[in-house]
């Protein structure tokens, strides 16, 4: 089947997810992780809300603690872990507020999401908070599974014809492992730095190399 490019969070996200509840156990959270190969869930509230999430790193502070007494500036320094490592509920572990995204969010604004609050997983969410979905690391870099002459055709179809439309059939386009090439002469100059913009903002590019160059410099020549 041909590759569909993803762009928005609905497009890649997960469904079903696994959630538990606020109240759900320790040792509950481990077990839907282990029998459900997944490294975090999304606590959700009575009505359905996702109100937090946990994760193995919010786990961890309770084997990390489990045999020792920190030391005092363990204790100043690694607060919020200790308190984890004291929580017996998904509420008292949880990473909270959540932080999400709905499913009609880009995907480069998941992308940044993650990288700010530096998670690896969001769960999507609609007007309500109520959960859809969620979108991991993973699921974001299915975009540069597209094929590079998908890439080279909207390369074409939405920025060099529409930029520089007098020159479409003088500039040379070519993509090799998703990094965009282009050469050829254009009439305005200051009109190559947007194209080059636009073409790294096109889902599955991985680089852009431009050589273009005014019409008639000569310089746009192999």
């Amino acid at each position: 089947m041909p590759f569909t490019v993803p762009h928005i969070v609905s497009d890649v996200m997960t469904t079903p997810v696994f959630t538990v509840g606020c109240d759900a156990r320790f040792k509950e959270i481990v077990r839907v992780m282990h029998e459900r190969y997944v490294s975090a869930v999304p606590v959700v509230s009575g009505e359905g809300r996702v109100v937090g999430v946990v994760s193995e790193a919010d786990l961890l502070p309770k084997e990390g603690f489990r045999d020792r007494r920190p030391t005092r500036s363990e204790r100043m320094r690694l607060r919020a872990d200790l308190a984890k490592a004291e929580g017996v509920t998904a509420e008292e572990v949880m990473s909270a507020p959540a932080v999400t995204v709905r499913p009609d969010d880009t995907l480069a604004r998941a992308a940044r999401l993650m990288a700010v609050h530096h998670v690896k997983r969001l769960p999507v969410v609609d007007a309500e908070d109520g959960l859809l979905g969620i979108v991991s690391r993973g699921d974001l870099l299915r975009v540069f599974l597209r094929s590079d002459e998908d890439i080279e055709e909207e390369v074409r179809r939405t920025v060099v014809s529409y930029l520089f439309p007098k020159h479409a059939h003088a500039i040379h386009v070519s993509v090799r492992d998703g990094v965009v090439r282009l050469r050829g002469p254009v009439h305005d100059t200051s009109l190559i730095w947007v194209a080059e913009r636009l073409v790294n903002g096109l889902e599955g590019v991985v680089g852009v190399e431009s050589r273009l160059s005014c019409e008639g410099s000569g310089s746009d020549s192999p």
